[in-house]
């Protein structure tokens, strides 16, 4: 009996000598970071001395797994709108600065206009042809009288004080026999339903001379007015010189003359003021500001990069990080049961 003992608690001692007190632990996976493929630790705790998150190099940081997040779902959504604002905004602001430039030429426009001495009418304005844009808003004069027989108003306009009601359109007819349509002023509706014909101050009588601003016809695409039809008698939506000669059956000059003098005696119809100034600076504005915005959507992208970086240790998205292996220990020697 004594020899087997021995033997079994020789073997056992053997065991204890040849098994370690603990076994090797499993390789440490830091979150989001993957091996380096030389079997060192690509951990932060690795780095060269004086090396740290803050200073390494963007490729270092990839390549350490800092920037993973990136191929994340949620980032991956935050750059491509990120991507796809920057050039929106460019183009809104390229549009405002269009809209910049279309009123600030429209302004100069009016102002060159209104600073020229005045011109027969004849010479700037002609049966079946349109104003341009050089001779819009050219004071002009005219000399002849008004036919109030075929006088028309023109619906749903609005004075000074947006006041709804009809503009009287008066034909003119000029010494050489020509028609020149007249746009007297602003009256007041009789009623809201705007359908019997209003009460018409009557213009000078005999031979007068006249002065206005000429305009081109109107449409619905310059105005926004829409064009109705079935209207009441002698009444229009928009002023169309060539729809008036046919109505008139008669040669009428393009477009129209706003009168600006001489002013009624009891100051009806209400002569229509001065085209105003549109605010250019305004679409200025907005396009710095839209140039702006596309300017920090970059700048912003890049900052909250940076804080997800800095914002603790790497992280994984969409992995499972291997867990560490377990460490056993082994209550008994191996070998057989004594």
């Amino acid at each position: 009996m004594d020899r087997p003992l021995r033997g079994n608690r020789e073997r056992w001692a053997e065991g204890l000598r040849a098994y370690p007190a603990r076994p090797p632990a499993a390789p440490e996976i830091v979150l989001g970071t993957v091996p380096d493929g030389r079997g060192a630790s690509n951990s932060p705790k690795s780095w060269p001395a004086g090396r740290t998150r803050r200073n390494a190099p963007l490729a270092e940081l990839y390549g350490r797994g800092v920037y993973r997040f990136l191929l994340s779902r949620q980032w991956v959504i935050i750059t491509l709108v990120a991507l796809l604002l920057i050039p929106t905004m460019i183009s809104l602001g390229i549009w405002q600065m269009d809209r910049h430039d279309e009123r600030a030429a429209r302004n100069q426009l009016v102002a060159d206009a209104l600073a020229a001495d005045p011109v027969p009418v004849e010479r700037l304005a002609a049966p079946g042809d349109a104003v341009t844009r050089a001779e819009r808003y050219r004071t002009v004069t005219a000399k002849g009288h008004f036919d109030t027989d075929d006088e028309v108003v023109v619906r749903r306009r609005t004075n000074g004080d947006d006041e709804i009601g009809f503009h009287v359109l008066t034909p003119f007819v000029l010494d050489g026999g020509q028609i020149l349509l007249v746009n007297r002023g602003w009256i007041p509706a009789d009623g809201p339903s705007q359908t019997a014909f209003p009460e018409v101050p009557a213009p000078p009588r005999g031979e007068v001379t006249i002065t206005g601003r000429l305009m081109p016809d109107e449409t619905t695409g310059a105005s926004g007015i829409k064009d109705l039809e079935g209207l009441p008698d002698r009444q229009i939506m928009l002023i169309d010189s060539e729809r008036e000669a046919k109505r008139l059956g008669a040669r009428v000059l393009g477009g129209y003359v706003a009168q600006t003098a001489p002013e009624p005696e009891d100051g009806t119809p209400q002569q229509l003021g001065n085209p105003g100034k549109e605010n250019a600076a305004l679409n200025y504005a907005y396009a710095v500001q839209w140039w702006l915005f596309a300017a920090a959507v970059p700048v912003g992208w890049v900052v909250l990069v940076r804080r997800e970086s800095r914002s603790g240790p790497a992280r994984t998205y969409g992995r499972r990080t291997p867990r560490r292996a377990s460490r056993r220990r082994c209550s008994r020697p191996p070998g057989r049961s004594p």
